[in-house]
C-alpha cells in the first residue's frame, strides 16, 4: 500500500505541468502532420513534419491568454521536419496555436 502510495505522490509533479494545447490549422494543399509538446510551465514547441514530395511554407502563431502572439515560421523541405518553439513571460494556462502552412512555391 505505502509502495502504490508513494508511486502516484512521484507522478503529481508531471501532472501539475499539464495545460491544454489547442491547434487551429489551415494546410492550403501542403501536406503537414505536427505535435505539440510541453516542455516547462511556460515554454512549449510545435514539432512539424513534412509527408509531401514538395517543400511547405509554414507559420505559427502562439498565444497564451493576454500576452501578444508569438509568431514563428519554418521552411520544411520535402520529408524534412523542422521544431518551432516559444517561451512566455506568464506561466502557461491554456495555449492556442494558429497553423498555417502552404506549398512553399505557392501563396
Amino acid at each position: 500500500m505505502k509502495s502504490v502510495c508513494l508511486a502516484l505522490l512521484c507522478l503529481l509533479p508531471g501532472v501539475a505541468l499539464a495545460y491544454p494545447i489547442e491547434v487551429d490549422k489551415q494546410m492550403n494543399g501542403a501536406e503537414v502532420s505536427y505535435q505539440t509538446i510541453e516542455i516547462d510551465h511556460d515554454m512549449a514547441a510545435l514539432a512539424l513534419y513534412n509527408l509531401g514530395d514538395s517543400a511547405a511554407q509554414c507559420t505559427a502563431v502562439f498565444r497564451n491568454g493576454p500576452e501578444a502572439g508569438r509568431t514563428r515560421k519554418a521552411v520544411l523541405p520535402a520529408r524534412g521536419e523542422s521544431n518551432l518553439t516559444v517561451k512566455f513571460k506568464r506561466s502557461v494556462i491554456r495555449l492556442r496555436i494558429k497553423l498555417t502552412c502552404h506549398l512553399a512555391d505557392s501563396k
